[in-house]
């Protein structure tokens, strides 16, 4: 997500997008994943990420970050049916893009059996 002039937010940005508008589900999804980019609390990523997925579930990039903070956490169950949810919002139609993120929610779907 660019910032000023085109650089990348930092997780402070997002945090600040956060506050301002909890309910927005760009810096719920932006902060999320930036925690998990810097190697952040995967746990912290994981809250910001539920509430992006419940505010858009057809966010397909949500669902994949999620999983991958889940995994992190070692809640392979619970990640489960995060990603099966991201393939059917990409292949159903219902998101506005995401089919390309398919292949890297199956793999990830497959590192858990």
């Amino acid at each position: 997500m660019p910032g000023p002039k085109g650089a990348p937010l930092d997780i402070e940005a997002f945090r600040q997008m956060v506050a301002k508008n909890p309910k927005g589900f760009l810096g719920r999804y932006g902060l999320g994943n930036k925690i998990l980019q810097e190697r952040g609390d995967p746990a912290e990523a994981a809250q910001h990420l539920k509430v992006a997925v419940e505010l858009d579930p057809t966010h397909v990039a949500s669902h994949l970050a999620l999983g991958r903070a889940l995994v992190a956490l070692g809640l392979k169950e619970e990640a489960r049916p995060v990603l099966h949810a991201g393939i059917e919002a990409a292949v159903s139609g219902r998101s506005s893009g995401g089919v390309d993120l398919v292949p890297e929610l199956r793999a990830l779907l497959q590192t858990l059996r």
